[in-house]
């Protein structure tokens, strides 16, 4: 039999369903993902290693979700859903049972051909499937993990995620393996502003904030403007975005 490696004989020494647990274990030890509490839902979930893991982090008080066409053994502490995350019935029973998520984490690979450019352009599909599903679920603030095949779409991928996210990161745990051309993209901290940067409006400064800096309202988010006063109607330029509130600057003062 050929030789296993490390973390193939780590998982099976420490309880876990496959050596991908690792590569969540090191993804989120990098981006601090998961925390008590939380609900995490896990998309191409069979066997089960993600979902260990996240259960653990989470904790009783938690909420973790897994979502496979392959049937997934239970695991304590964890509801699972048995569909193909690519047909729109599935997404519809993962967003009606999940409700929100503070974490929508995917590992789906596509099935191998060989044929690279093709294993990459399925990858990327089902990436993008795993967004859209990621943004109908996520509350602001909340993080989205997804794995992609290496080549040419990923930039585009990435593209398309970076305004909906605080951030952005290409990441490559140590656990892949060294002949894999996946790589995770870890997006942190959704965001649901009806405003993002570079956008200009008129807004009415409604107070002052402790800082000193005007303070505006827009569909309830929150808007800071140095060299405002209360009662002011004025035009400004969103610079910045966060997912509670953003900052921006008067357009007449620049």
């Amino acid at each position: 039999m050929a030789r296993k490696d490390h973390y193939y004989n780590k998982s099976k020494q420490q309880g876990y369903r496959s050596r991908a647990a690792y590569k969540l274990k090191q993804l989120d030890e990098s981006a601090h993902l998961l925390h008590e509490g939380e609900t995490v839902v896990d998309l191409g979930a069979a066997p089960g290693g993600w979902l260990q893991v996240a259960a653990e982090e989470v904790g009783d008080t938690g909420t973790v979700i897994g979502v496979d066409l392959q049937r997934i053994k239970d695991i304590d502490g964890v509801e699972t859903i048995r569909g193909d995350m690519t047909e729109e019935e599935t997404q519809e029973e993962v967003i009606d049972v999940a409700g929100s998520a503070d974490v929508v984490l995917s590992d789906m690979a596509p099935n191998m051909t060989g044929e690279y450019s093709l294993d990459h352009a399925r990858s990327v599909y089902l990436a993008r499937q795993a967004f859209e599903t990621a943004l109908e679920l996520l509350d602001s603030g909340g993080d989205f993990v997804v794995k992609v095949f290496q080549g040419p779409d990923l930039d585009d991928l990435r593209e398309d995620m970076e305004p909906e996210f605080e951030y952005v990161r290409t990441m490559s745990p140590d656990a892949s393996r060294d002949e894999s051309s996946e790589v995770y993209l870890v997006a942190r901290k959704r965001l649901t502003a009806p405003v993002r940067p570079g956008d200009t409006l008129e807004v009415t400064i409604e107070g002052v904030g402790s800082e000193g800096d005007g303070v505006a309202k827009v569909e309830e988010y929150t808007l800071f403007v140095p060299n405002t006063e209360e009662g002011e109607t004025v035009e400004i330029r969103v610079d910045d975005v966060k997912p509670k509130f953003g900052f921006a600057q008067r357009l007449d003062r620049d």
